[in-house]
């Protein structure tokens, strides 16, 4: 079976994708991976990597979509927009995806194509060819909601090929916990690739004191520098070790002795001797944090993060504060509330009892 997985070329969306199409190489499956950007990266997985997207810069599509609708844009960097945001955003970036996608699913031919939600670019390949589509979920949102909003900002594409509308996909892999939020699909328990870099040997194992990591988005734009100032800010009144992972230099100009420094590391292998995670509120974060078992505190910002953060916090495994409400009180609250601990092992366990990636190949093979 030849399996052409597409992405929207962005780290964030590429990166859980790599372990079903891993699973699904190792299987014996032909697999191609379409994305382009920061998603090139995957490359390292041992995948093969085709750039559909030569020249992607998303800031430049942000600045010439959003101005068309201010109402939309001062919401989507409250964090108030819903889908709206993502679907004028992901809508213009999906009809520069279109017409690459479809020429090389025509070329190369798949039996299969799995795509994310916000690349329906995939979905009109496998429409065009008439082959089952798969959508394969890495958000915190119901990708049904996120593919009809971009889809509805991409009819011009689906005129060039023929179609008026999507067909629904043949299966879609819901990879959120049922007790933090629901999807539509078949569950699959949340993986990523993890990109490389190397995990220091002394964060391999738990310290003298509590440790709590604290990182950033992978994309630059409003709320990138995410907790990372506040931290440091009240790290020197909580008695524990924190560690930022890729700081923005505006952040470290000078550092309280308990803060220590380290560039891209594999997250979820360091998290495994940490007490806590605080992050922007990127769903690569939250779904990291829920599977180590840790408290977490996200912080509410633009885009899908208010919507991250409140899901955490309402499902009692976590805190959803503005960066400007983070104070050392709130730091060590992460490592004293039972009550977060408890809720956050809970949804630990709800995550390892969902159906690993390798389990759906067989499921997905039967769809050719």
């Amino acid at each position: 079976m030849r399996v052409l997985v597409v992405s929207a070329p962005l780290v964030g969306h590429v990166f859980p994708l790599v372990p079903l199409a891993v699973a699904l190489r190792d299987a014996g499956h032909e697999v191609l991976l379409a994305t382009g950007g920061g998603g090139l990266a995957a490359e390292r997985a041992g995948l093969p990597v085709r750039d559909v997207a030569p020249g992607f810069d998303f800031g430049r599509i942000a600045l010439r979509v959003l101005p068309r609708h201010p109402l939309i844009a001062r919401a989507e960097l409250r964090g108030t927009a819903g889908t709206r945001g993502a679907g004028l955003l992901f809508g213009a970036l999906n009809d520069q995806l279109t017409d690459p996608v479809v020429a090389l699913a025509t070329e190369w031919r798949p039996d299969l194509v799995l795509h994310e939600p916000f690349a329906v670019a995939g979905a009109v390949a496998a429409a065009r060819l008439g082959v089952p589509a798969v959508r394969q979920e890495n958000s915190l949102f119901d990708g049904r909601y996120l593919v009809r909003a971009t889809t509805e900002r991409l009819r011009a594409a689906l005129r060039r090929h023929g179609l008026t509308e999507l067909p629904p996909p043949a299966a879609a892999l819901a990879v959120a916990p049922p007790s933090v939020t629901g999807q539509d699909g078949w569950p699959m328990r949340y993986d990523s690739y993890v990109g490389g870099g190397d995990l220091p040997d002394w964060l391999r194992e738990p310290g003298t004191r509590p440790r709590i990591l604290v990182s950033r988005s992978t994309l630059t734009g409003p709320g990138d520098r995410g907790p990372m100032p506040a931290v440091v800010a009240a790290a020197a009144r909580v008695d524990a070790e924190f560690v930022l992972v890729r700081p923005d230099p505006r952040s470290i100009r000078t550092l309280p002795d308990n803060v220590r420094v380290v560039d891209w590391i594999p997250l979820d292998a360091a998290l495994s001797a940490s007490a806590a995670l605080v992050h922007h509120g990127g769903a690569g974060s939250v779904f990291g944090a829920f599977a180590a078992g840790l408290p977490q505190l996200a912080t509410v910002g633009p885009g899908d993060r208010r919507h991250n953060a409140e899901l955490v916090a309402r499902r009692g495994a976590g805190l959803a504060l503005l960066p400007r409400d983070i104070t050392a009180q709130t730091l060590t609250r992460l490592l004293t509330d039972d009550a977060l601990r408890t809720a956050a092992g809970e949804v630990s366990r709800e995550i390892a009892a969902m159906p690993a990636p390798a389990e759906l190949v067989p499921r997905l093979a039967a769809l050719v």
